[in-house]
């Protein structure tokens, strides 16, 4: 986690602004850092507290990071899952799909803010969008696929308007009149007929 609004760094970049190559100073400096300054996190790649680096290399009293949690702090896709109750490839996902913000890339890791991980946690189980079948309920919520639909009644008058003729015929008659697939009319003249 990056507690909000704290500035970061990783270790490429600490060497580069003590200016030593990357290996030299993993070799020669990481380990007194990695032992007194503990990493935000320690994935492919160590993040650090900025000031708290700073305070190391001056010598200086490592200053505490607030351990309070704030809507503002950065979590990763591990931590945000714990939250979650989910998997890490599920927050990855929720984000691709909509259902979290894209995140912010910090040094190459995606991270959320906690608002936006509890707002995900908060929501209901339909993942926000409104649809689904509402708890309780089972079976077809219409009798049929175009229940109420006003096509119905215009393949109605088609085919009483023109009983002998074929259906693909009449239904392409359809689509071209009114819009849509000849094969979308052909379902409906085929709903009509069984209503009838």
């Amino acid at each position: 986690m990056i507690p909000r609004n704290r500035p970061v760094i990783n270790e490429h970049d600490i060497a580069q602004q003590a200016g030593v190559p990357i290996n030299t100073w993993r070799r020669q400096q990481a380990p007194s850092l990695r032992e007194n300054v503990p990493a935000l996190f320690d994935n492919r790649v160590r993040i650090y507290d900025q000031a708290q680096v700073q305070a190391h290399l001056s010598g200086s009293p490592i200053p505490e990071l607030p351990d309070d949690p704030h809507p503002d702090d950065l979590l990763d896709d591990e931590e945000s899952a714990a939250l979650l109750g989910v998997t890490p490839g599920t927050v990855r996902a929720y984000a691709t799909q909509g259902y979290l913000p894209a995140g912010t890339t910090v040094y190459s890791l995606r991270l959320w803010t906690r608002r936006s991980i509890q707002k995900r946690l908060d929501a209901p189980s339909r993942q926000g969008q409104g649809g689904g079948r509402p708890t309780g309920k089972s079976g077809p919520t219409k009798a049929h696929a175009y229940e109420g639909d006003p096509r119905l009644n215009v393949a109605a008058d088609a085919l009483s308007a023109s009983p002998a003729a074929p259906r693909t015929r009449l239904a392409a008659a359809l689509a071209d009149q009114h819009g849509g697939s000849t094969r979308t009319w052909e379902r409906i003249l085929t709903q009509v007929n069984q209503m009838a």
